[in-house]
């Protein structure tokens, strides 16, 4: 089964799923099948929109629903069809505990797989999934990941440091590599000038690398599945090339793109933007999913 997982380019991609909007697999699936590859959405939760609507409803799996569909595909001998795994928002302890079970029985099934992680609990200070997933993600799930796309926040969470410099920022790097991490991306932090969003990007015996990327919209505007689709725009080019700054680049020109085309479909006027209008314009960027048009360089920082 490894060799054809070598041929395929198929992601199995263990995240949230909306009936409306774009965050999770909604927002990950469409840019990855865009830039070719092959799409298996397994849902953590299916929620009727995402969380920062003023409600929301829907079922949470547990950990025994996930199991039932890891053991058809097992079953079917389908487990090393997959050239990647990627994991975004998880919100069950028990769920995310047995995601590294299915770590070690996708490598079994393909030894090339590469697991882009990313480890969603919170932004801005503010946890937004129990506790308990914290030791979870630190102790058993972060070590078996190779390329790790956490936030500001989430980098704090996981260290038990706090990010408040440029020479924090390589210390708390230094942290994942130690766990043999080979890429780690902080897809933003405020450690910019004012009004520049700073990501970091550091290779284990490799380049370290920032972008500086102009906020868009006005201070108080907060787009989500932003980290979601970073993650997966990501996966998509580091499979396609070989150049991290190239990586990088390619990836925060795309979402920069959403970004820029959400902003311009928001209404005009002095009320406040309600969450269905910042829900990300995904399908209307297609083509700069497809050749991003790089404006913002990467600066080599060693």
């Amino acid at each position: 089964m490894a060799a054809a997982a070598t041929a395929t380019k198929r992601v199995l991609s263990i995240q949230s799923h909306v009936v409306h909007g774009y965050v999770g697999n909604k927002v990950a699936t469409y840019p990855l099948q865009l830039l070719g590859f092959d799409v298996d959405p397994l849902n953590s939760v299916q929620f009727s929109n995402h969380t920062g609507y003023k409600t929301f409803k829907g079922p949470v799996s547990n950990e025994k629903e996930l199991v039932t569909i890891i053991e058809g595909l097992e079953e079917n001998e389908l487990l090393g069809h997959y050239s990647h795994l990627l994991t975004g928002y998880i919100g069950n302890p028990l769920f995310l505990r047995e995601v590294g079970v299915i770590v070690q029985k996708l490598r079994q099934a393909n030894p090339k797989l590469v697991y882009v992680c990313d480890p969603v609990m919170g932004d801005n200070g503010q946890l937004y999934v129990p506790k308990e997933l914290l030791p979870i993600y630190r102790d058993e799930i972060i070590p078996l990941a190779d390329i790790i796309t956490p936030n500001q926040y989430e980098v704090e969470l996981l260290t038990g440091k706090e990010v408040r410099s440029e020479a924090a920022v390589w210390e708390a790097m230094e942290w994942f590599h130690k766990r043999q991490i080979k890429t780690v991306v902080i897809s933003s932090s405020d450690l910019g000038q004012p009004g520049v969003l700073r990501a970091f990007l550091s290779q284990l015996n490799g380049p370290r690398l920032a972008i500086d990327i102009p906020k868009q919209g006005g201070k108080d505007l907060v787009f989500t599945g932003t980290g979601d689709l970073f993650a997966s725009l990501f996966l998509a080019h580091s499979h396609a090339c070989g150049d991290v700054s190239e990586v990088f680049e390619k990836t925060i020109a795309s979402l920069q793109a959403v970004i820029k085309r959400t902003v311009a479909a928001l209404p005009h006027g002095d009320g406040p933007v309600k969450a269905c209008e910042r829900e990300l314009k995904l399908v209307q960027s297609k083509a700069e999913i497809e050749k991003p048009q790089v404006l913002l360089k990467a600066q080599r920082l060693n």
